[in-house]
């Protein structure tokens, strides 16, 4: 009878983490280790199921019981901040019946963590080490993520306008990048070292619009400082503005900024001779500005000297392709800020994420990033795990499975087309070859997928 005491005292000294679960599921078995890793009493655990504590997916015991088979040195996560390798055995009687299972789970947190600090602080001195070299190779139009056609037909022409003064202006929907395009703009062009500063149309209550954006003089109006103040134009001399939901700007706000434009010059409140400046401006809008024209909402005038140079950033739709590159950036960028390891995703998965629509664009994919590194639990994003994370509207099984499908197909039929032309350097007749169909075919599925250079 001694041996058992002796065997019960090996078994508590041990460092690992000890299981052993019977074939009911119910914890028969739970040393110190197991109680300082999870935090769980001995007295709490012994007897109850144990997926009473963890989640059914994330118990490697229970993918024991139900295959009978071992695992050995496996990498595995029981809860989103614990990382072990377990070996986990199913135990049988002498009828050869399982009776339960025995793991043994060394915790790793810390050597997983330390590695994500390392990466973490690469990176960092990476990126310091660009902003130190001045002749990084690197283009500042590398922080718009992808590699689809759309992207880099937006990429070609806002390179070049880089290189120019000439006034821009950015259309796209919400969430789609305008203000990281604007910034690229800028940081590729000859004022990089000049101030870039935005300015949100819609977010400035229109009370304080000219005061913030032109500035004003001394005892112009009451509680106006001594000495005046600067607007953001007048502050961002030799540099770049930034005007974000241009089509929120106020009509009387618009004549205004289109003296500046014409003359270059700007008139704070209380100024009637103005100051000479020297400023790039970069606007953007989700809004149809010719249908706000039309509605007498924005002045045609101030339209046509804003469009010298149009760029148009493409839906997340339309880029299918940098759908996988965007999820993995995005996965990646947040585990390093909340210190957790990045869940692998499945073809099946990636499937759902390209099928699904994204109204919000790129903005919307980030924060989905965010979300699933944040909530999701276990090493691998199923499908179920996305549509759980998805609008109701697109995770309802009864839509995923009818309609996902030819969603699906389209988009494998866009990519390949996209591939080809890619391949063939544009050429349609030899991209049509390569993929078996005729020349009209290929025109019509490049007029549906609004391909065309």
């Amino acid at each position: 009878m001694n041996e058992i005491y002796f065997f019960e005292e090996l078994l508590q000294s041990e460092d690992d983490a000890i299981t052993i679960v019977d074939k009911d599921q119910k914890v028969i078995y739970w040393n110190n280790a197991a109680e300082q890793i999870y935090q769980i009493a001995r007295d709490q655990i012994i007897n109850q199921p144990i997926t009473t504590f963890f989640s059914h997916d994330d118990l490697m015991v229970m993918k024991v019981l139900n295959t009978m088979k071992p695992v050995k040195n496996a990498y595995h996560r029981p809860r989103k901040d614990k990382h072990v390798v377990v070996n986990s055995s199913p135990v049988f009687n002498q009828e050869n019946q399982l009776v339960g299972v025995l793991s043994i789970e060394r915790d790793i947190t810390h050597i997983v963590k330390l590695n994500d600090n390392l990466e973490s602080t690469s990176q960092e001195l990476q990126e310091l080490k660009q902003k130190m070299t001045p002749a990084s190779s690197d283009s500042p139009f590398t922080k718009l993520k992808g590699d689809s056609r759309a992207l880099h037909q937006m990429i070609r022409l806002a390179s070049k306008t880089a290189a120019t003064d000439a006034t821009t202006l950015i259309l796209g929907e919400s969430g789609t990048g305008k203000e990281v395009c604007a910034r690229a703009i800028h940081d590729a062009s000859n004022r990089k070292n000049a101030p870039f500063t935005p300015v949100n149309c819609g977010a400035i209550p229109q009370a304080l619009f000219e005061s913030e954006l032109f500035g004003y003089e001394s005892g112009s109006f009451t509680g106006a400082e001594k000495g005046g103040k600067a607007g953001k134009i007048e502050m961002a001399d030799g540099g770049t503005v930034f005007l974000d939901e241009v089509g929120e700007l106020p009509l009387d706000m618009q004549v205004k900024l289109l003296r500046v434009l014409q003359e270059n010059r700007i008139y704070r409140i209380g100024d009637s001779g103005g100051k000479q400046i020297d400023v790039r401006f970069i606007a953007a809008t989700n809004q149809d500005l010719e249908k706000l024209m039309q509605e007498n909402q924005f002045r045609s005038d101030l339209f046509y000297r804003l469009n010298v140079i149009q760029l148009t950033m493409p839906p997340l739709r339309d880029r299918k392709k940098d759908i996988d590159i965007l999820a993995q950036t995005f996965l990646k960028q947040f585990a390093v800020k909340y210190q957790t390891s990045v869940p692998k995703i499945p073809a099946e998965t990636m499937d759902v994420l390209r099928a699904y629509h994204w109204p919000g664009n790129i903005r919307e994919i980030r924060n989905l990033m965010e979300r699933i590194i944040i909530l999701h639990e276990g090493t691998t994003l199923t499908k179920q795990d996305v549509w759980s994370f998805l609008p109701a509207s697109f995770s309802n099984p009864v839509f995923s499975q009818t309609e996902t499908l030819p969603l699906e197909k389209e988009n494998i039929e866009q990519i390949s087309i996209e591939q080809a032309l890619e391949r063939c350097h544009g050429n349609k007749s030899k991209a049509a070859k390569q993929l078996g169909i005729s020349r009209v075919t290929l025109y019509q599925k490049i007029k549906k997928y609004n391909l065309d250079t």
